[in-house]
């Protein structure tokens, strides 16, 4: 199986084809249009197996799936938080994919926003992946905070939720040494905010994860999408 999650930074029906290569089982994009909407005929025939989410139909959350995978919404609640899709694969796990807003909140912003939806939804968190553009870092902690980026690794922790990233490369948060972004496409400004966490007993076998190099993606984003094969 191969996963891939992606801050495409909009008109994803002009650069979709960049990743048929990898020939992906389920691709979690961040920043994409809402293929119901779309007036794109190769787009919206390429996204024939989705759940989109978003107030704006040009920018919003979405999940595409191979036609043989069995797709559903869970439906869990978000309470209105800013953007979670929880969905089931094939009946057997489940997938959230996220893009962490500021939303508008003067004290919940970003990381706070999914510690939010953490505590919503965290006993329904069983053979669950999460992957997306966290637009969070440890680096970023504040010491006054009970939900920095450390405390919700530490939670996901408790209930055996792990990044894959760190697992897989022996690095420790707050010291990745491969960027996910960079800010407005400078490569001095490079950070590591998107992530891919997974319970541990369901996704033990990691093959491999790559995240895109520069040099291939910064055109099309100032993310690079991460690809995981289990």
């Amino acid at each position: 199986m191969r996963i891939i999650t992606w801050n495409c930074n909009g008109a994803f029906r002009k650069k979709f084809h960049q990743l048929e290569s990898f020939d992906a089982d389920i691709i979690v994009i961040q920043e994409c249009e809402d293929p119901k909407m779309s007036n794109d005929k190769k787009y919206k025939e390429w996204a024939c197996n989705f759940i989109w989410i978003g107030e704006n139909k040009n920018k919003g959350l979405g999940i595409f799936c191979k036609r043989s995978v069995k797709l559903l919404d869970n439906n869990w609640n978000t309470n209105g938080l800013k953007y979670f899709i929880s969905a089931n694969i094939d009946n057997n796990f489940n997938i959230i994919g996220l893009w962490n807003h500021h939303a508008n909140s003067p004290t919940f912003g970003y990381i706070g926003q999914f510690w939010k939806y953490l505590q919503i939804n965290k006993t329904l968190m069983t053979k669950t992946l999460i992957t997306g553009d966290f637009n969070s870092n440890k680096i970023w902690d504040k010491w006054d905070r009970w939900w920095n980026h450390s405390d919700v690794v530490k939670e996901l922790e408790e209930i055996e939720i792990r990044s894959l990233y760190h697992e897989y490369f022996n690095e420790k948060q707050g010291e990745e040494q491969t960027p996910t972004f960079y800010l407005q496409k400078n490569v001095l400004k490079p950070y590591h905010i998107d992530y891919t966490f997974a319970d541990k007993k369901t996704f033990n076998k990691i093959k491999n994860i790559k995240i895109g190099h520069q040099n291939d993606w910064l055109e099309l984003s100032d993310h690079m999408p991460i690809i995981i094969e289990f």
